[in-house]
Parts: structure tokens; sequence; C-alpha cells
């Protein structure tokens, strides 16, 4: 079939090319009735626009690119959706690179999508110093949002959890239910999320544990590392398990079971982020809830403004409430009831 042009469209909406080509491209209004008959035009005919040649005119691509540590995780397809969800309804698209959390691989990464020439960048920084000069230099470039995890408030706008809050959440919610021999398992990792959550932890669980700021075991996000941490800690017999995400929490929750313990009967284990295995596992975790799509829409809002102003004006640091999600694994045993 011959590709439909504008010139079709104007023919079938009896209105001229410059009006139907404003209607198409939201460029400027041209009355309601116009608007209506131009759009049902197109639709009848199947007109649909070439965005090669219109990125060529506007000099925009309708692109947003975003880079993030790693696609295995299960919290960032679920915040990808929501960035995806945002961006769509203001009719623009998404373009995804995996840096596979090596600060090298995310500078390419974030090379690349300038090169493509996307309209800005979101950036889910991997190291909370590596990723600076890479970040940095994309945000000289184009408009640029940290989201999730960020470099520094000086390098470019960002919008991110409130991680110390949400630490807060867990701590108070052990000490209602009566814990008092508390133990940490997070990440080595010194990406933002990472740092924040285990500093968050050692300022204050003194309250319910004056000896817990000391039990830390890390190692990376993964339910292997939980596993593998459980087993380091449980000879010692804490009465809860704080985990700095909900995989490493799985991982516990699983290797504690083998090993015999009661949960939450002897232990209690929380995690961080409410993925769906979250709710899924047995038994269902307790965890910090993050507000996926408030994060994106907030990301994607602070990207159009920097889009619409070209000035340069202070960075925003926005942080976001969490909310925490309780559930069997951290309810009171029998002598706390």
């Amino acid at each position: 079939m011959p590709e439909v042009t504008l010139r079709d469209v104007a023919r079938e909406s009896g209105y001229s090319i410059a009006t139907v080509s404003r209607v198409l491209a939201g460029t400027r209004t041209v009355g309601a009735q116009a608007d209506r008959k131009v759009r049902a035009a197109a639709e009848r005919l199947g007109y649909r626009p070439n965005q090669v040649a219109r990125a060529l005119r506007s000099r925009s691509t309708g692109t947003i690119g975003l880079v993030l540590p790693q696609i295995t995780n299960p919290f960032f397809p679920t915040l990808v959706r929501g960035v995806e969800h945002a961006l769509h309804s203001r009719g623009r698209a998404l373009l995804i690179a995996d840096c596979d959390d090596d600060p090298d691989l995310e500078a390419a990464r974030i090379s690349a999508l300038l090169d493509r020439q996307v309209d800005a960048l979101l950036v889910i920084p991997v190291h909370e110093t590596h990723s600076r000069v890479a970040v940095a230099a994309g945000a000289a470039r184009t408009p640029l949002v940290q989201l999730d995890r960020r470099c520094g408030t000086d390098v470019a706008d960002s919008v991110a959890v409130d991680n110390a809050a949400g630490m807060a959440l867990v701590l108070e919610h052990l000490a209602r239910t009566g814990r008092r021999r508390v133990c940490f398992l997070g990440s080595a990792g010194t990406d933002s999320a990472a740092v924040e959550r285990r500093t968050a932890y050692q300022n204050g669980v003194g309250a319910l544990d004056p000896e817990g700021a000391a039990r830390l075991e890390l190692g990376d996000f993964s339910v292997e590392w939980g596993r593998a941490a459980a087993e380091r800690v449980w000879p010692s017999r804490p009465d809860a398990v704080v985990c700095a995400n909900d995989l490493i929490a799985v991982g516990a929750i699983q290797q504690l079971r083998r090993m015999g313990a009661d949960i939450p009967g002897e232990v209690a284990v929380t995690g961080f982020d409410d993925v769906a295995i979250a709710s899924l596992a047995e038994p269902a975790l307790t965890t910090v809830r993050q507000p996926v799509a408030g994060l994106a829409a907030e990301a994607v809002r602070l990207l159009d403004q920097r889009l619409a102003e070209h000035t340069d004006r202070p960075h925003h640091a926005i942080r976001l409430a969490p909310e925490l999600i309780e559930r069997a694994s951290s309810a009171p045993g029998p002598a706390m009831a």
C-alpha cells in the first residue's frame, strides 16, 4: 500500500496541509473542531508520522535514555515500567542500557546514548564516587536526572526514596515487637542506596540493641548472598535480621528455615523495596515499599522542566517517603505478643 501523506489527510479532512501539520505535531492550537476532524481523518487513513523526518525538523528525537546498573535486580524492571508509562503519556519513547554494575561500562553507555541524540538522560548511578565524572559529563551535554541512586546533588537533579526514613521505620517496628538482638545483612557496594541504608541502620539500631551496629555482614544485593550471610549470623542467634533489600531477605529466609529457625518465632526478617517476591516468600516478607510510580513521575517531571527551560538553574534533590509493609516474617513471637 502507498504511504499515507499529510496531503492525503488534508484532502480527507478538508483542511490545509499547514493546519493538518499543526494538529498532528501538536505545536499550535487550531480549534477543537479542526483538531477533531483532522485526527479522525488521520485515523481513517491510517496515517503514521515519519519520526525521522520530524526529528530532523524539530531537532528532537522524542527519546529519553535510561542507564541502569543491572536489569536482573527485580526492583529495576518495576522502576523502568513506571518511567516508560510516565514518558508514554508525554509522547516520548525510552531507550534502556544495562551496565552490569561496572562504572566504566556505565560511562560508555551514557556516551552511546548521547551519540544517538536522546533528548535527555535518566541515570541510576552504579557508584557514589566512580560514576561522578561520566554523569557530570552527560549532564553537561543534555538534561539529566539521577534516579533511585545518586553520585552527588551538585552533579545533576536527583529523585530517590528517603532510605534513612525507611530504615527508621524498620527499626521502630522491630522495637515495638520486642526484638533486642539485631543484625544487618547488606551490600558492600558503594552506590548511594547501599551506603545510606547501611549508615541509617548503624545510626539507629543502638536504641534497641547497643551492640547491633557492630553486627553487619556485607556482600551484594543477591539471594545467594542472603543465604550465605544468614548461615554466618545464625550461630550467634539474633532475634531480628535486617536486610538491605528483598533479594537478600528472601535468601536469608530460605537459609534460616533450612537450618531449623522459626520465623518469626525465634527471628524476624525484614527487607527493603517491596518487589514482587516479597509477598510470595514463606513467610511473607515485611519490607519497606518504595513509591515507584512517584519516583518515575518526579524524575520525568524534572526532565520536562529542564527540556522546557534551557537554563542553568540550581539542581533539585527530591526525596520521597517510603512505607513499611508489615507481613508475617516479623510478627511478634509467642513470648513477645
